[in-house]
Formats: structure tokens, C-alpha cells, sequence
């Protein structure tokens, strides 16, 4: 049974009087300090960057150029293309960022070619052809005569796809956010903003936004042949972004503004005269308006994957999004909402199916749940995977074994075909990637990754991938935690602090939704009903609506939570986690009024301990780390700082029981690490080496580390390596000599082995730094608390 995740609450300083007064400037209805309290623990803590995160119109969006002569090819020979009336093929993909991304480039580029005629589009079956360009496709569009296919979300990886799209004479220009290849492709142009610096504004696009950069590009070269505003993409963009779950910073957080605005402005348009009727249908079926970061990802995001999931093409769903041929969207936009309610019960049937799998497991020894059945439906394994790794605290990567063969390499091979989620900011696509020789095909980013490997390989894969995890991780991380981010009563509950928080929208990815922890409260008026199917039959999930109330007040606030029963609710004092939201939905019939709610996250009786509230101040810890400086950062308490970033569990915990035995708090207040390359490492070392040698010098440990920037336990293979070419290092006082003995020389291979070994243990260590640069506070304390 999925263990019962751990209550944290981090304890961070307040932020100072005037930044509250500048919060409250853009909520002047409210006290703003719930706001602020929040932005300032997220690391917004100057003038310019709360105006900048509230206010689109205080960003300064990047130019597309900064993409450098990537842009500048693809524009050009765009722009070629153009000039020669060559047909050119959108390659996109079947999940909402694909398809909104192929929606944009046919919206964008079609007002630089005449589309159906020399421009068209291509998304490949999801259950026959998967992600990523394939030959199979390419035939089709060199059929076409197509001489330039512009991918979209796609393609970065695709290698071999790319050269024989060449042999055939097609040129390739590729737009896409995901993993990069070990070489740059041999394409026109490769967009891919991970090409950047992990700090630049452009660097967490998804694929949509990519694809609006290269049409922004493009309008820009070109400014007096578009005859629509560019402009009119940006509600595109911001489903695609929102839907995709990108980190919604920089020009991420901008464009995601900037196209909600656009898709509500559009929305309160009669049908007839919206610039999208498509994305407005949708929007009413799923009974949302359209304002809200939410009504894209909890409805039109599902909406538009499940086509893809149930009929494997969604090619239709470009045509919703672009049409203005009102009847024929009513037929796309009903045919898209049967699709998802197919999709939702094979969701609740797959999801059945795992829990009672995960029943069987020992989960104090899995740190990866892989889990295979031939039954499951491949469309929604990813859904499923998603909902089991945010309740076990644990990546979770399921697999369909229908046996599906396909032809590699003259063989016909098993193979199934599966998903995989990730938690708590592990690395899940390099977990993947380092079992590729297990695989068949894979693609995706850190946390989420598609897969299909032979049949016969997922016992070894899934011993691997687990074995591989415990090694370069903890297997404690895999502790599920839910985190609440302020406490307050049912009376600061309401309108007022609806919109306060709004402040923070759009929430996604290093920006979560605000989780509020009120305690001491109690329910009344529990009841729940089943929610059925369009036609009324099945019944599709469950709803419990309650009125929550504490000392506070003596008014209750109305509440939902989703999937649970009433009997599930606890009697008696509650301490509970919710979010605070506003349904928009009315029905006049049955009495149902817009109102101001709270979604019911989780709950426990009072007297059950929660590990947050009932530790002793002592007991959380500070996060200043990535400050640029930490002067203006105050705490009344005595404190305990840790500048240097750690390299294992083990050194936190050793610091945090320093913390407590000095009866101080832990601050955490290292920077990002720079590393220098492993290769540059080993000659550094070997530069030391030498000069030692010839001037008979001494060095100590320390200086030897600090030089380099490992630790002394990774120093030890390095002194290996030294002996292994040569060297002899031996202790004097404090430190030590090395001298040079070439006959002690091993053989070149054993030499080259032993080097590896240290450039393995380096590359290992700055794995380690890199993740406890960006690991969530919330993991870190339930780690090292728990193992206190």
C-alpha cells in the first residue's frame, strides 16, 4: 500500500514591511502579506522582479534571435522556401503541446505560404508510430513533394530519421524543447533553447513557444507580408505551455500571461466572432471561461491528449484549433469530448489495475515501481503513472505488453511499450538513458520519458533502474511529502484572498498552486455523489462536498475533494492541506451559483502527530540558497550556516544534527556549483602532480580539494590514477609529496581504467551537487528529519 505522505511546512524569514506594501499596491482589496509571504520564499524579492512577475507589461520578452545562427539558417532558408514556392511540411506531435505547436506554425507560417498547396502538416499515430519522425512518414511526404519539413516538439534525437529524410532530398529545420543529441544533427537548423544557458529567460520553453519564436522571427524579417497580428498566437502558446508542464519562468511565465488574457478576451466574443470558436467550444464543454491557468490544464490540456489516446490520430485537433467553419468545429469539438470521457474510464480501469499491483510490492525496497500488464491501454499508461508516482513518492514507469511486434533488424521482437513519471526532481530521463542498452526506443525529458523495450528485457530493466537510483541517489528520497506554503484560518478564506494568490498565476512547474494548511477545523454537512458519463449511466468518479469551520469564525466555507467518500473524512478536529479556488460553473435549474471554494488536498485527525507542526522550531530549515546575498536576509533565531553544497544525504544529516545539538537553525546558503569539465579535473590534478614532483614542494589534503573542487573521498581514485602513470604520493607532516617513478608504470589499458575511475567518481559527485543545488526544501527536510 502506498505509504501516507509526510506534512511539511518550511519555515522561512518574513519579508520585510515595504515589500509587503509593494504587494499589496497590486492587491488593493487585501493586506497582501499572504502574497508576499509567498513570493518572497519563492525568491521574488526586489521591486523589479515582483513588477516583472506580476505584470506582463513590465517584462522585456527575449528577442528570437537569441537563439543565434540556429534562427537566422531557419529564417533564411524559410525565406528561400518561400521564394521558390517548394512545399514545406509541418512534422509535429500528438500531445497538446505538439499539437498546439503544429497549430501555430500552420496559423504562422501560413501567412507566408499558401496553405494546403504548399504548406501542410503531419502528426504522427500514437499507437502506431509513436513520438519523433519515422521513415514510414517521411515516404508519405516526399510522395507529397515536400522538400523542407520544419518539426515541431519534436525531432532532436532523430538521427537516422534526419539523414534519410536527406537522401530523399528533403532539408530539415528543427523546433524543440526535449533532450539534446550528443552531436548536433546534420539539419538546416536545430531551435532548441536547451542549447542555452540553464539561466536564460528562453531556456525552459516548451515546443509551442519554440514555434512561436521562429514565426516571431520569421514576422520580423518579414513584417509587411502577415496579414494577421502575431499576436493572435499567444492563446496557442499559453495552452501549450500550461499543458505541457514546463517551468513557467522568464519568457515561459510571460507568453503564458499574455496568451490567457488573449483567450479570455476571445472567449466573451459571441461564437460567430471569435478568433478561436474551436478553443471557446471546448471551453464550454468542459464549463470553464477561460481566465485560468487551471482551465487548461484540468480541461482543455486532457481534452486535447485524449483524442491521441483513444484514436492514436489526432491530426483533427489542429483543425479545431484553426478553423473558422463553425459547424464542422461542433463535430470536432463533441468528437474530442467522447474521446475523453473513453479516455477517462480506461484511465479509472488502468488505475484499478495498478493499485491492486501495487498491493504485491514491497515498497520499502523499490525505489522505481515498474510495473507490465498486456491489458492496459498504452494512451493512458502516462495519466495512471503520473497519479501512482505523486502518491508513493516514487518515479513510476508502466508498460503494456500486448504484444506488439515489430520488425528490427530482420527480427521480429516483442516489444512492450510504456510511460514513465517522475517525483521529488529526480532525473528520470537520464535513469532511462542509462539503461539504454535495454531499449528499443526512448525519448523525453527529467520528468517524463516514453519507452519500449523488448519484452524478455523488463525483469533486468527494472533490477537496473532500481539498483541505479539507490546508487546515485537515497533511497529515502522516494518518501512522499505534501508541503503546504502558508497557514491561515477559514476566515482569511474568500474572495479577498482568491484574488491575492491569483497574484501568483500562472502556477505550474517551480511555481506551484499555494497550498494552505488550516488547523484545528472540523467538517459538517458531508455528502458525496457519483459523478456519471454524458449519457448518465456509468458512473465515472466520486465527489465529496463539505462546509469547513474552525474557531476563527462562525461562518463555514464550502469545500470539494475529489475521489473520496464522505466516511472517508475524519470526525472530530482536523488539521487539513487545501487549495483555494473559484467555480465558475452556474445552473439556474438546480440552484448552482459561481462561488469562492476550497479543493480538499489532504487531512488527519488532530491527534495524529504531523511531523511539521508538532517539531520544535529547531527543527525546519532556512532556504537561501542561489542568493546573491544573504546580508539582507534576517532571523532572529541563532543559526547555523551551510555555504558549501553538499554531496551525499549523509553530509546534510550530519549538519542538521549539528544544528540541533548546537541548539541552532540550519541555513541553507550555498550557490549553484560551477564545475569545471571531469577531463579538466584530471589535468589539473596531473599539473599539480608535476610541479610537486620537480620543485619537491608539500600540499595538504584541503588545498588539493580546494584546487580542484572535490572531496577528499573522490580525491582517493585521483591519487590512484596518479600512482597508476607513475607517481608515488607520500605523507609528510600535514600534507603530502609526490614524486615522480616511472617505473612503476602499469600497462596503458589498466593506466586507462583507472583514470576512468576517477573521472566516473568526479562526473558522480557533481551529479550529486547538481541535484542538491535544485532539490525542494520540502525533500530535504523530510529526509533529514526522518533520519534524525
Amino acid at each position: 500500500m502506498p505509504e501516507q505522505p509526510q506534512w511539511l511546512i518550511p519555515s522561512f524569514a518574513s519579508p520585510p514591511e515595504w515589500f509587503i506594501q509593494a504587494v499589496s499596491n497590486y492587491c488593493p482589496s487585501s493586506s497582501g502579506k499572504f502574497a508576499a509571504q509567498l513570493l518572497w520564499q519563492r525568491g521574488i524579492q526586489d521591486q523589479e522582479s515582483l513588477d516583472t512577475f506580476v505584470n506582463p507589461q513590465a517584462y522585456k520578452a527575449a528577442s528570437p534571435f537569441e537563439f543565434g545562427k540556429e534562427m537566422h539558417q531557419a529564417v533564411t532558408r524559410l525565406q528561400q522556401a518561400r521564394d521558390r514556392r517548394e512545399k514545406v511540411a509541418i512534422w509535429g506531435d500528438f500531445d497538446a503541446d505538439g499539437i498546439t505547436s503544429t497549430a501555430v506554425l500552420w496559423d504562422g507560417l501560413g501567412q507566408f505560404f499558401n496553405q494546403n498547396a504548399d504548406l501542410f502538416y503531419y502528426i504522427p499515430n500514437r499507437i502506431t508510430e509513436s513520438h519523433g519522425l519515422n521513415c514510414q512518414g517521411i515516404d508519405i511526404l516526399a510522395q507529397r513533394g515536400t522538400q523542407l519539413i520544419v518539426t515541431c516538439d519534436t525531432g532532436s534525437t532523430n538521427i537516422t530519421e534526419i539523414e534519410y529524410a536527406q537522401q530523399l532530398g528533403i532539408d530539415v529545420i528543427v523546433t524543440d524543447h526535449h533532450t539534446l543529441p550528443p552531436e548536433r544533427p546534420s539539419v538546416v537548423a536545430i531551435i532548441n533553447p536547451r542549447y542555452l544557458p540553464d539561466e536564460h529567460q528562453l531556456f525552459h520553453l516548451s515546443g509551442v513557444a519554440v514555434a512561436y519564436k521562429l514565426v516571431e522571427a520569421l514576422y520580423q524579417e518579414l513584417p509587411n507580408i502577415p496579414q494577421q497580428p502575431l499576436e493572435d498566437l499567444l492563446d496557442l502558446v499559453a495552452i501549450g505551455l500550461i499543458a505541457d508542464l514546463v517551468q513557467l519562468s522568464g519568457d515561459c511565465r510571460y507568453l503564458a500571461q499574455v496568451g490567457i488574457a488573449k483567450m479570455q478576451r476571445d472567449f466573451k466574443q459571441p461564437a460567430a466572432q471569435r478568433r478561436r470558436p474551436g478553443v471557446g467550444k471546448l471551453l464550454e464543454l468542459c464549463q470553464k471561461s477561460g481566465d485560468r491557468p487551471t482551465d487548461i490544464s484540468f480541461g482543455l490540456g486532457p481534452r486535447i491528449n485524449a483524442v491521441s489516446r483513444i484514436h492514436g490520430d489526432a491530426s483533427f485537433c489542429v483543425e479545431l484549433l484553426t478553423s473558422r467553419d463553425l459547424e464542422r468545429i461542433e463535430q470536432l469539438a463533441q468528437d474530442t469530448e467522447l474521446a475523453n470521457s473513453r479516455r477517462k474510464s480506461l484511465q479509472k480501469d488502468v488505475a484499478q489495475q495498478v493499485t491492486a499491483k501495487l498491493q504485491q510490492l514491497d515498497l520499502s525496497t523499490t525505489s522505481v515501481i515498474v510495473l507490465e500488464d498486456p491489458q492496459w491501454s498504452a494512451g493512458v499508461l502516462g495519466l495512471v503513472a503520473g497519479q501512482v508516482a505523486q502518491e508513493t513518492g516514487r518515479p513510476t514507469i508502466l508498460l503494456s505488453t500486448e504484444g506488439i511486434n515489430e520488425v528490427t533488424k530482420n527480427t521480429s521482437t516483442a516489444l512492450a511499450r510504456g510511460s514513465a513519471r517522475s517525483v521529488n526532481q529526480i532525473d528520470l530521463y537520464q535513469l532511462v538513458k542509462d539503461q539504454a542498452h535495454l531499449l528499443h526506443r526512448f525519448g523525453g525529458h527529467p520528468f517524463a520519458a516514453g519507452l519500449s523495450l523488448a519484452v524478455e528485457n523488463i525483469p533486468l530493466f527494472s533490477e537496473a533502474i532500481n539498483q541505479r537510483l539507490r546508487q546515485s541517489l537515497s533511497s529515502n528520497l522516494t518518501s512522499p511529502t505534501i508541503q503546504a506554503d502558508l497557514v491561515c484560518t477559514v476566515q482569511d478564506l474568500g474572495k479577498d484572498l482568491f484574488w491575492e494568490l491569483k497574484l501568483l498565476e500562472p502556477c505550474g512547474m517551480g511555481n506551484p498552486v499555494p497550498k494552505l494548511l488550516i488547523q484545528n477545523c472540523w467538517f459538517e454537512n458531508a455528502w458525496h455523489r457519483n459523478i456519471r458519463d454524458a449519457q448518465g449511466k456509468e458512473v465515472k468518479y466520486i465527489k465529496t462536498e463539505f462546509i469547513l469551520r474552525d474557531d476563527s469564525t462562525r461562518k463555514g466555507f464550502p469545500g470539494i475533494w475529489w475521489g473520496h467518500y464522505r466516511e472517508e473524512i475524519p470526525p472530530g478536529r482536523c488539521n487539513v492541506i487545501v487549495e483555494l479556488d473559484y467555480n465558475s460553473y452556474s445552473d439556474p435549474i438546480k440552484g448552482k451559483k459561481p462561488q469562492y471554494e476550497v479543493r480538499l488536498i489532504a487531512v488527519r485527525a488532530t491527534e495524529t502527530t504531523v511531523n511539521s507542526t508538532v517539531q520544535s522550531h529547531l527543527s525546519q530549515i532556512i532556504d537561501w540558497r542561489n542568493q546573491d546575498s544573504i546580508t539582507h536576509l534576517a532571523t532572529q533565531q541563532p543559526i547555523l550556516l551551510l555555504e558549501t553544497c553538499p554531496n551525499s544525504w549523509d553530509d546534510l544529516r550530519t549538519w542538521f544534527k549539528r544544528s540541533l545539538g548546537e541548539k541552532k537553525q540550519l541555513v541553507l546558503a550555498w550557490k549553484k556549483p560551477q564545475f569545471l569539465s571531469p577531463n579538466q579535473i584530471w589535468l589539473s590534478l596531473l599539473g599539480i602532480a608535476k610541479y610537486i614532483s620537480r620543485t619537491g614542494q608539500t600540499v595538504t589534503r584541503f588545498q588539493l580539494c580546494q584546487k580542484l573542487g572535490v572531496s577528499d573521498q573522490t580525491l582517493k581514485p585521483g591519487f590512484q590514477a596518479l600512482s597508476s602513470i607513475g607517481f608515488s604520493i607520500s605523507s609528510v607532516d600535514r600534507g603530502f609529496i609526490i614524486t615522480w617513478q616511472p617505473q612503476a608504470i602499469v600497462s596503458e589499458a589498466q593506466c586507462l581504467q583507472v583514470i576512468e575511475k576517477f573521472l566516473m567518481a568526479v562526473q558522480e559527485e557533481q551529479f550529486q551537487q547538481q541535484y542538491f543545488s535544485t532539490v525542494p526544501l520540502a525533500t530535504i527536510q523530510a529526509i533529514v528529519r526522518g533520519s534524525s
